[in-house]
């Protein structure tokens, strides 16, 4: 099982995520799109990235703003799956915009 990073690591690791935050117990990032449509397929590349990597975060969507969190539930917390899987959907935010 994968390793809850300590708050101080979490915090540390936000500081190179730009428009995240959270704690130990999980990160948060919202983005707004253009059009449903937009949000939509950036929650389908999300969907498709999230199979690859095995782990999913939790999507709340409204309209066109999306909410993802991410947290190692089986573990816990916040771990480096999280943050890898964070880095992986600012990338996919990024190409939509």
């Amino acid at each position: 099982m994968a390793d809850v990073l300590t708050a101080e690591a979490v915090r540390d690791e936000l500081g190179a995520l730009a428009d995240w935050s959270g704690d130990p117990a999980g990160i948060t990032r919202t983005v707004e799109l253009a059009s449903f449509p937009d949000a939509i397929t950036v929650v389908d590349r999300v969907a498709a990235t999230a199979e690859e990597l095995d782990h999913h975060p939790d999507i709340d969507i409204r309209w066109r703003t999306l909410t993802f969190r991410c947290v190692t539930h089986s573990a816990g917390g916040v771990t480096r799956r999280d943050l890898e899987l964070a880095r992986r959907i600012d990338e996919i935010v990024r190409s939509a915009r």
